[in-house]
């Protein structure tokens, strides 16, 4: 289970360190743009996070009561919600990409970069609303395989292109290859879909099923998702303080934010694949009532989460200097980061023990105490701090 996920989730963060690096070749403002309308993107998806978080933990219980069908019900709901927040989304960014970038402080130099590619990431971010819910579905349903696929040749055509059109059309170019990317994606997941689960449903037999939300199916979903997704808003605002912090100090510092933080993405690599693979093997025992089994599950999980973290973010600060070099020749930028790396390591231990607690407590079905832990922590450390 762990594996595929662990895969996919570095040939993720393998993609996204070569798009930063392609694009660090047009300047440190061309990365701290990038950077910039990622955060952004990402808090405006939230709203389909509410959903997202709850989708592997209420279809995996029902599945593991033996309950396909209302699995499948849920499966239909939460598609149906992701197109709706995708289209949402995709507006917000066509209509307010400037106001939103002002309002994070955007540098001045990097502004009009960060705004022209917010708007043509558009369409990329409503396929990736549907394109990780298919992906959620067929996962809880032990398919993890045929999402690795998905991914694979997804993420592949999209370093592909992203070689080719960004050193031509700089930042439009990368939004160009991702919609092209996410495009097929969707296509292979649904394919996938039908053949596995049956889940897609024809055109001409239920097409409501593809817009059609149903938020008495969706209870236990939020059950989930709202407390999950509460943590995550509080996570997300006060991470996005720290960014408007670095904006505010300038291209430099914000393009230092940015290459570290897409370096910590392979240090915790380990936890986070551990942390999804619990929770989808944890929410199939509770369904199944084998609650002693899920209680010697996470311990043994926790430890090699732990040590592996700790020991990644020790090796990546040994060689941080030699690792930032590669995306930057600033040697303000590559000081500043390597502190932060050997700062990480102190951190990773901690940030690797909330990723699989909290997944594991959330499939059992505790979605509020990790809300009450983490968000208080979030607002007055990280954003007061």
């Amino acid at each position: 289970m762990v594996a595929p996920i662990y895969i996919e989730l570095a040939l993720a963060i393998g993609v996204g360190l070569f798009a930063t690096w392609l694009v660090s070749r047009a300047g440190d403002s061309s990365a701290a743009a990038f950077a910039l309308t990622n955060h952004i993107t990402t808090l405006l998806l939230l709203l389909f996070r509410i959903v997202g978080a709850g989708i592997s933990v209420s279809v995996s219980n029902r599945i593991g009561a033996g309950d396909r069908a209302g699995a499948a019900v849920i499966a239909r709901n939460c598609f149906a919600v992701a197109l709706w927040s995708g289209v949402l989304v995709a507006i917000v960014v066509s209509v307010a990409a400037e106001p939103l970038l002002r309002l994070m402080r955007a540098p001045a130099d990097a502004l009009p970069l960060a705004a022209g590619f917010m708007q043509a990431m558009a369409l990329a971010l409503l396929l990736d609303a549907l394109n990780t819910t298919l992906a959620s579905v067929l996962r809880a349903h032990l398919f993890v395989r045929d999402t690795l696929k998905v991914f694979v040749i997804s993420n592949l055509l999209q370093a592909a292109l992203a070689y080719l059109w960004v050193p031509r059309f700089g930042l439009p170019g990368y939004a160009a290859a991702v919609s092209c990317a996410a495009l097929l994606a969707f296509c292979l997941h649904l394919l996938f879909s039908r053949i596995r689960l049956g889940f897609v449903p024809r055109l001409s037999q239920r097409a409501r099923d593809w817009w059609q939300v149903d938020f008495r199916v969706l209870r236990p979903v939020l059950h989930v998702g709202i407390p999950a997704a509460a943590e995550n808003v509080a996570y997300r605002l006060a991470f996005m303080v720290s960014v408007a912090v670095a904006g505010s100090l300038g291209a430099d510092a914000l393009a230092t934010q940015a290459y570290v933080q897409q370096i910590n993405y392979a240090v915790l690599l380990s936890s986070l694949a551990i942390g999804l693979g619990v929770e989808i093997i944890v929410g199939h025992m509770i369904g199944a009532r084998q609650f002693r089994a899920a209680r010697q599950l996470v311990p043994r999980a926790l430890v090699i989460g732990m040590l592996a973290g700790a020991a990644v973010a020790a090796l990546v600060a040994l060689f941080g200097r030699q690792i930032l070099s590669v995306f930057t020749e600033n040697d303000t930028i590559i000081a500043t980061g390597v502190m932060l790396m050997w700062c990480n390591v102190l951190l990773e231990p901690g940030r690797s023990f909330n990723l699989i607690v909290i997944n594991a407590l959330r499939a059992a079905g505790d979605t509020r105490f990790p809300v009450l832990a983490g968000a208080g922590s979030m607002v007055v450390v990280l954003a007061g701090g």
